[in-house]
């Protein structure tokens, strides 16, 4: 005997492959925006523009490439163990087929997870890019926020 056992039919795995395409849909374009920085960026550094800053961008994105392929690799994994778990159902082995929709699932939620640390490193990523334009500071939400009533 197991705790957790819940009933899954052959629908429950199915419900994430929508979500699963769609994200991996997402992470196809972050990777692709990511490559035509890189190639820009490339580009820029031949022409000896800008080191300081693309030295900061070019390890920010490394690590940034490294998230997106493991992002990836979450999602397919997510999405074989939906379907093995559809294959488990069909064939009735349903404690299987729980323990590898559970799986599914906690692959889903690590490939979001890394999702939104990308996510943060892409934004950081645009402040450095922004950081060589002087007058141009990061303020706080609050100091946002009292700025835009001053004015008015």
């Amino acid at each position: 005997m197991y705790i957790g056992s819940m009933d899954i039919t052959i629908n429950t795995p199915a419900l994430l492959f929508p979500a699963i395409s769609l994200v991996m849909l997402a992470y196809t374009n972050r990777f692709l925006a990511l490559s035509n920085r890189v190639r820009s960026l490339h580009d820029k550094y031949q022409n000896h523009e800008q080191k300081h800053i693309i030295h900061g961008q070019i390890r920010n994105i490394r690590y940034r490439l490294k998230l997106i392929k493991n992002m990836q690799a979450l999602g397919v994994l997510s999405f074989l163990n939906a379907i093995v778990c559809m294959f488990l159902i069909y064939n009735n082995y349903l404690r299987a087929a729980d323990i590898v929709f559970g799986i599914s699932l906690v692959s889903f939620a690590l490939s979001l997870f890394l999702s939104l640390v990308e996510i943060q490193l892409s934004t950081k990523a645009l402040e450095l890019e922004l950081s060589d334009m002087e007058g141009l500071t990061d303020p706080s939400v609050i100091d946002y926020i009292k700025r835009r009533f001053e004015k008015e």
